[in-house]
């Protein structure tokens, strides 16, 4: 049995088998080499066969919950068959190029091919073809990948750290917690972790070469603790809190139905933030008021093109539905920072947390704005959404994305589709130079919406992500604080409301203050809502 610290960032206990998961690029160089002909056929063909039988296996466990979305893995298999792709890799092999960079090469041209069509479905093919062909590289150089899409079993995820990529496609049944070398309280795994109400533990050191893989694991998600190999007593210890843990957090559901209402008789909204429709089931069950924050930039992640409108608009639409008429703010695009996008092409940055990122990028690319404010607006009759624009700090911003939403109006006008007129617009406040000109800014939008992840990052010019720098990240810092009542004050004078929807939302310590310095609505991972609207409750 061995411990390892790190810092716990979702609540609770897992007791699992480890599934390690690294995702280094495979390097691959244009070259040729020596081997006989006779024996890169042989590889190629010993390369194909088993990948097939890796993508026969997901089909099949697949197929038991989702017939419709196994039949993706079919066509896998058919891109491995398709002769017109195995004619340019032999004829490659015939003139000596080695038998990676010749898959590599082939399948990238079949790949760019796709894309280049006007058909949407087409498009999307590409990634596909890119994923087949990692696949069969992979597994000709015996380094295979572990899928986080679709897991054999329950498992605890070890890993350096999870990209917004990564968490974008979990098997969000079979991943019971989380393990990292990187990351802090605020990392895309945390977000997740408690959106999924699962464990984790970030910034364990030397995590992948202390942890071996099927080993199992007891994750403390409350005091940071990995036990490897845990003995009798101790996991009888642990599944036994985990058992209490568990009760609690059933009977915690139960005030959860209640409206978060003081004793003095101010009610706090509580919402979800969420990154999808997959979120939503969890939200409502535990007992959202509507949606606080919608991160959109989540449908833009793992792909190799944006969403088209109409699958934004289905996206929004689903949402809005469930929600049967309560509030669903949807963020536009927050991309930049540590969130990259590869395919829009963005000029590499030395500082890409003060670059050109969410709202900056939205104004610089015109085109991808447009569309997702028309498909926000279509999906807006369908409930009641309200638009919240990320990262201003400047009014001319506010001005000028209006200015953009004002064009998209008039078009849908004349095109004759309906959406909501009196639609709500609000802002992201996590500048300092937001919160501290709030006044002025209020005279632009219906609402403010505190995100105070980064709104403590750009205060104490400390990277959020970076642990080292952790004992930086004070939310309850009384700079903050007064920012935060800046911005409350601010807002309450011009008759409009201000909320929270950072991690401090759903912080046990922090839900009293902030209802005592005047939020009107508090926006936090799933999980947390209960607890935090039976402290509410209570006050």
């Amino acid at each position: 049995m061995k411990k390892l610290k790190g810092i716990g960032v979702s609540k609770g206990i897992a007791i699992e088998k480890a599934k390690l998961y690294e995702n280094q690029e495979i390097e691959i160089k244009k070259e040729k080499d020596q081997l006989l002909l006779e024996e890169k056929f042989k590889i190629l063909k010993e390369g194909i066969e088993k990948t097939k039988e890796e993508i026969r296996n997901l089909y099949e466990r697949v197929k038991k919950s989702d017939p419709k979305e196994a039949e993706i893995f079919e066509a896998h298999i058919l891109f491995l068959e398709d002769p017109t792709l195995l004619e340019k890799i032999n004829a490659m092999l015939k003139e000596g190029y080695s038998v990676i960079y010749s898959i590599q090469k082939s399948f990238e041209e079949s790949a760019k091919q796709m894309e280049q069509m006007e058909n949407t479905y087409f498009k999307e093919r590409a990634k596909d073809i890119r994923d087949v062909s990692e696949k069969l590289i992979r597994n000709i150089l015996n380094k295979p990948k572990t899928s986080l899409v679709l897991l054999p079993e329950p498992s605890i995820i070890v890993a350096n750290k999870l990209t917004p990529s990564d968490t974008a496609s979990l098997d969000r049944k079979n991943v019971l917690g989380f393990v990292t070398e990187k990351g802090g309280v605020t990392s895309h795994t945390a977000i997740l972790a408690e959106a999924l109400g699962i464990p984790a533990v970030v910034g364990v050191k030397d995590a992948l070469r202390e942890i071996r893989d099927e080993e199992e694991l007891i994750i403390d998600g409350m005091e940071g603790l990995v036990i490897i190999e845990p003995d009798e007593e101790t996991k009888n210890t642990y599944t036994e809190r985990k058992f209490k843990l568990e009760k609690e957090n059933a009977e915690l559901k139960e005030s959860a139905k209640l409206s978060a209402v003081t004793k003095s008789g101010k009610r706090i909204e509580v919402a979800a933030n969420i990154g999808s429709p997959k979120d939503v089931n969890k939200a409502l069950e535990m007992g959202a008021d509507g949606v606080g924050l919608y991160r959109t930039e989540f449908l833009f992640l793992d792909r190799n093109s944006p969403p088209t409108e109409e699958e934004q608009f289905e996206a929004y639409k689903i949402v809005l539905e469930k929600f049967n008429g309560k509030p669903v703010i949807i963020r536009t695009l927050d991309i930049g920072g540590d969130k990259e996008i590869p395919y829009l092409n963005l000029e590499k940055e030395l500082n890409p947390f003060l670059g050109v990122r969410a709202i900056r990028l939205c104004l610089r690319s015109r085109d991808l704005f447009k569309t997702q404010l028309r498909a926000i607006l279509r999906a807006s009759i369908y409930g009641k959404a309200r638009i919240m624009y990320p990262m201003i700090a400047v009014k001319e911003e506010i001005m000028e994305a209006n200015g953009v939403l004002e064009e998209v109006k008039k078009e849908l006008r004349e095109e004759g589709i309906k959406f909501d007129k009196n639609i709500e617009v609000g802002i992201m406040v996590e500048i300092p130079s937001a919160a501290l000109n709030a006044g002025e800014l209020a005279d632009y939008v219906d609402f403010f919406s505190i995100g105070t992840n980064d709104l403590t990052q750009y205060t104490f010019a400390a990277d959020r992500t970076n642990e080292t720098l952790s004992y930086l990240y004070q939310p309850l810092h009384s700079a903050i604080l007064k920012l935060i009542k800046m911005t409350v004050d601010a807002s309450h004078k011009k008759g409009k409301w201000t909320g929270v929807c950072g991690e401090l939302a759903g912080d046990p310590e922090a839900v009293p203050i902030l209802v005592e310095l005047g939020i009107d609505e508090l926006s936090m991972a799933p999980s947390k809502i209960p607890f935090a609207k039976k402290i509410i409750l209570d006050l």
